[in-house]
């Protein structure tokens, strides 16, 4: 438990130095991302997005684990 929370912190805080390059990507604005918006009203479903992170992170785990 102790490497996973060095690990994930390390993570955090490589994202956080990176910001600046990452808030660039289009992830939220992918197609397939639903939004809503209407007079007084809006709503954002990042459904592809949330695919693409899902398997990226599937994917990275299951290759951490066989390690």
């Amino acid at each position: 438990m102790q490497r996973a929370l060095i690990v994930l912190g390390l993570i955090l805080l490589a994202l956080g130095l990176c910001w600046p390059w990452l808030h660039r990507l289009p992830l939220g604005r992918l197609p397939g991302d639903i939004n809503i918006h209407r007079e007084g009203f809006s709503f954002h479903f990042p459904l592809m997005t949330s695919l693409l992170i899902s398997a990226i992170l599937s994917i990275l785990l299951w290759w951490w684990h066989d390690k």
